[in-house]
């Protein structure tokens, strides 16, 4: 499960944004550092409209729709506000960075709206409130490899893998580029080397995705349409906006984010990226009980996604039938599909497609 950590210093909107996410009042937003002293979790559904059409191939084929259909989601971590020296215990610093860990990826706000009836807690300009965080990760990590690679080098002297061997040169790599300066997004390693450096968890290491909290007249400035257009990793949001937009229906939201002239909301957008960085995309199982969309790596094989499902999948493997759903969506039928030949056996080797809908095989 894709899992999302919200950081940033205190008063930045991080609780704002949760709330917006969960459509409901679930972490405490207020005027004051710290308010979140526990991270709040919330399970997030992934927006695909692809599973209507989906839950209508079933009607089509089956004569009834199916008895419920289950989007992905996405875990959302709201973690307490970090504060300059977080990384020597200032704050809540110890426990937060902790948290992070957790995480497959992290968004880390960043103020950038004016309000004197919210205090700033620390917080200057996005750019400095950036390297405060940046750098508080990267102290931490550079403590933390200080243990690691004495540990790895214990193993290596023994009877060790070879993958723990091979872990310690990129752990003493990463020390000397974070005690040169580096910090997160900044240190250089092959494909190889972050392969290797996974299973190490640290905090410089992980995707981060940055959340510009503006006020809701900037989010319509062209200058930042222009650069959510563009291919990075920042995302403009106005979480108060956000948070309001939790009590319109669909429609409404679309037509006042229309009127603002954005195209989706932070949700999406958030979601959207975070399935970027990760080198995440989404296949379907369908059958008269459920649709479900199911998430994986984008070199994921059709044997790694049925276990996915379930383990019992993966273990009896024996084929995948699969259709992509650009070519399910003429038709709206399975059925229909097959008659026209759209429908392919593939074996455990297939590298599965972004909306693939698959019905696996197996034998146990």
């Amino acid at each position: 499960m894709l899992s999302i950590g919200i950081v940033g210093l205190p008063n930045v909107g991080k609780s704002t944004l949760f709330n917006a996410l969960l459509k409901r009042q679930a972490a405490l937003a207020a005027n004051y550092p710290f308010a979140t002293i526990k991270p709040n979790v919330g399970m997030v559904d992934v927006p695909d409209n692809r599973l209507e059409t989906l839950v209508k191939v079933v009607e089509n084929d089956f004569r009834k729709p199916p008895e419920k259909y289950t989007p992905a989601v996405v875990k959302f971590y709201d973690i307490a506000g970090l504060v300059k020296g977080a990384s020597q215990g200032e704050g809540l610093g110890n426990e937060f960075l902790g948290h992070i860990r957790e995480v497959n990826a992290i968004a880390h706000v960043l103020r950038d709206f004016d309000d004197p009836n919210v205090s700033r807690a620390g917080s200057v300009d996005p750019e400095t409130d950036r390297e405060i965080i940046n750098t508080e990760l990267a102290l931490a990590d550079v403590q933390v490899l200080g243990g690691l690679i004495s540990k790895l080098k214990k193993d290596a002297r023994g009877v060790s893998s070879k993958e723990v061997k091979l872990q310690l040169p990129v752990a003493e790599k990463i020390l000397k580029e974070l005690n040169d300066g580096k910090t997160v997004g900044e240190v250089s390693l092959s494909e190889e080397e972050k392969k290797l450096s996974k299973d190490l968890n640290l905090l410089s290491l992980k995707p981060i995705i940055y959340v510009f909290n503006v006020s809701e007249n900037k989010l319509g400035n062209k200058d930042v349409q222009n650069d959510l257009k563009s291919d990075n990793d920042n995302i403009y949001i106005c979480a108060k906006l956000e948070a309001d937009l939790a009590d319109f229906d669909e429609k409404e939201q679309k037509n006042y984010l229309s009127e603002l002239g954005v195209e989706y909301s932070g949700l999406d957008k958030l979601i959207r990226k975070s399935y970027e960085i990760l080198g995440l995309h989404t296949f379907f199982s369908i059958g008269p009980k459920e649709v479900r969309a199911w998430t994986i790596g984008k070199r994921s094989t059709a044997y790694e996604a049925a276990g996915v499902i379930h383990t019992d999948f993966q273990r009896g493997f024996i084929s995948a039938e699969v259709i992509n759903f650009a070519d399910l969506k003429a038709f709206e039928s399975v059925k229909k599909a097959k008659e026209k030949g759209l429908v392919r056996l593939e074996g455990k080797e297939y590298i599965m497609k972004d909306g693939d809908v698959v019905l696996f095989r197996f034998n146990v």
